[in-house]
């Protein structure tokens, strides 16, 4: 080995160090996030608007994330799966979970789509034992488990600049009397009835913050998730949500803030009211000058109105507030609501990054086994034998990965673009030279009204009004109503389709000329009708005829005049009834 390094090799060094110097600079070159005054700002006093996702499903499953309806607290459900498949294969099973469902390249995603924080649902129990199975009553049990899945979290989030906000979603004893959120054992003292579940609560703060106290990119510390207690009326109030004094949540706050302050005067402490959050009756005005407040926001309306009470705990306690979880709803409610976020200054984190389902942008697939043991839990079905149950947890947790994830562009875009620009871009790309079949599935991206138009698009049952968006609940999240079709294997059809709705698609046509449309469908009753137009120009009205039959037919249209470059073909309905699954159109020679 040569001692004497050239002066190349000196330089490339040199460039090397530095490169590395400005990383490892970069990476913390922000500083902690603070409240000031109603903002939270970064060390050089810059607005920082947070917008994130939660990770649910991670280390705490709430049933209907993985289909589960019935007994679908996590606890219930791991028991069940252990009388199923053993308890050695159980432990497998969610081994494998925790460590496929959130990996370097979900971070990697969430960076690369704009995201710049994630929110973390902890459950305490891969930190410390419940108190009844602590070997000494009064102390602690350390598990390691917990803070290593968060430190590698960290690590992740730390290579992307984004915030890591710890969030304790399931508290020992539990904190609310909705169980499943907290994963909550209701035939043991809760929380809130149990001063050895508290202490451990604040144990399990001070040791959280003594770990991070010097990591910049923990954004905060969301101290307890949505607690719903009645303490005054627990029968007709069972939730906290008239709840008047909340005297034992801010109690506990507050000893909570002072453990970690005892330890870590860095970080923002975020606090969330009684009632799932938003009832802060008695608890405010907060005590600790590093403080941010939280509310949750599901299925209301999206309107100035609709935030204002939070807006005025803002202005009167001069506190920064964030929306620490929202979402599962549809893409035309999530573009309503940002840009009325957006527009207040308020930081958001939706719910969640992934699950079974197709309203976030990443969905986990079932397997024909796993349906067995979901269809089972819920009682819907026989006991599925061991070895196929087994079979398709496993599978599950391979479909965890995002590398098996369906992505849906669609809840992105509806998220970052739609909220400020009206714009439409293509879904699909169609280059139209001899022929090409549209799916009438992957009409183009934009908002309702600008892409599509349908009549149903967003749920606001908590503003009285109820709705689905897509009602088949599959492939996108627009109110466009989508379902799959049985027949065939990854074909998906429109249907519910309703007078003056219609679906627009950019196709690029390379040549100039006369083309036949073959359009695929499924009569209804009665005869339907629709009419085409390319680039605002009507081409022509027809009808499709009702069929006796549930199965897909065809009609024609020829000699369609497209012109050469850009051609947005809208497909309007003038009477509805059918099912609509692809419209091939090709060149007449």
């Amino acid at each position: 080995m040569k001692k004497n390094l050239s002066a190349k090799k000196k330089f490339q060094y040199i460039i090397l160090f530095l490169a590395c110097n400005i990383f490892f600079n970069t990476l913390s070159a922000q500083g902690f996030l603070k409240a000031d005054g109603k903002e939270i700002v970064n060390a050089k006093g810059q607005n920082i608007l947070l917008r994130g996702e939660g990770l649910g499903g991670w280390m705490l499953q709430e049933g209907y994330m993985l289909g589960v309806y019935k007994d679908a607290q996590q606890n219930k459900i791991k028991k069940r799966i252990r009388e199923l498949i053993g308890t050695k294969e159980t432990k497998e099973f969610y081994n494998a979970w925790l460590h496929n469902f959130i990996r370097k390249i979900d971070m990697d995603s969430m960076h690369a789509w704009g995201f710049n924080s994630v929110r973390l649902p902890i459950h305490y129990n891969l930190f410390t034992l419940p108190v009844d199975e602590e070997p000494v009553a009064g102390k602690n049990t350390w598990l390691n488990k917990g803070f290593i899945l968060t430190d590698s979290l960290l690590a992740w989030c730390k290579v992307n600049r984004i915030y890591l906000i710890l969030d304790l979603h399931a508290a020992p004893g539990g904190q609310g009397n909705d169980l499943n959120i907290s994963d909550r054992d209701s035939s043991k003292p809760s929380l809130w009835q149990s001063e050895a579940n508290q202490q451990k609560t604040i144990a399990l703060w001070k040791k959280l913050a003594t770990r991070y106290k010097n990591e910049k990119w923990i954004g905060g510390y969301d101290i307890l998730n949505e607690p719903n207690w009645g303490f005054t009326d627990p029968i007709n109030d069972k939730n906290g949500l008239k709840e008047k004094n909340n005297a034992a949540i801010k109690k506990l706050f507050q000893q909570i803030t002072n453990a970690i302050r005892s330890v870590d005067t860095n970080h923002i402490i975020i606090i969330e009211g009684n009632g799932w959050g938003n009832n802060y009756n008695g608890i405010l005005p907060t005590w600790d000058k590093n403080m941010v407040l939280s509310f949750h926001k599901y299925w209301d309306y999206n309107k100035p109105e609709n935030i204002q009470r939070i807006l005025d705990a803002r202005n009167r306690y001069n506190v920064p507030v964030w929306l620490g979880e929202t979402g599962e709803n549809s893409n035309v409610w999530y573009t309503e609501e940002i840009r009325l976020l957006e527009k207040n200054n308020i930081g958001w984190s939706m719910w969640p990054l992934k699950k079974m389902g197709a309203n976030n942008p990443l969905e986990i697939k079932s397997n024909i086994n796993y349906d067995s043991v979901k269809n089972y839990l819920n009682g819907n079905g026989e006991k599925p034998n061991e070895k196929n149950a087994y079979k398709g947890l496993l599978q599950l947790t391979q479909s965890a990965k995002m590398k098996n994830n369906i992505f849906h562009k669609d809840v992105i875009d509806a998220m970052f673009r739609q909220p400020f620009s009206d714009k439409t871009i293509p879904y699909h790309s169609y280059n139209l030279k001899n022929n090409v079949t549209i799916n009438a599935v992957d009409y183009d991206l934009g908002r309702n009204g600008a892409a599509y138009f349908d009549m149903d698009t967003a749920n606001y049952r908590t503003s009285g009004v109820s709705g689905t968006g897509n009602r088949g609940h599959v492939y996108r999240n627009d109110g466009v109503d989508i379902y799959k079709d049985s027949s065939k294997e990854n074909t998906y059809y429109v249907g519910d389709i309703e007078n003056g709705e219609w679906l627009q698609y950019t196709i690029n046509v390379s040549k100039n000329g006369n083309y036949n449309f073959i359009i695929s469908y499924e009569g209804g009753k009665s005869d339907g009708k629709i009419s085409i137009t390319s680039n605002g120009k009507i081409v022509k009205e027809i009808n499709l005829p009702s069929t006796d039959k549930d199965e897909w037919t065809t009609v024609t249209l020829k000699n369609i005049f497209l012109s050469k470059g850009i051609n947005r073909l809208v497909i309007k309905i003038i009477k509805g009834g059918f099912k609509l699954q692809s419209i091939k159109i090709y060149r007449i020679k």
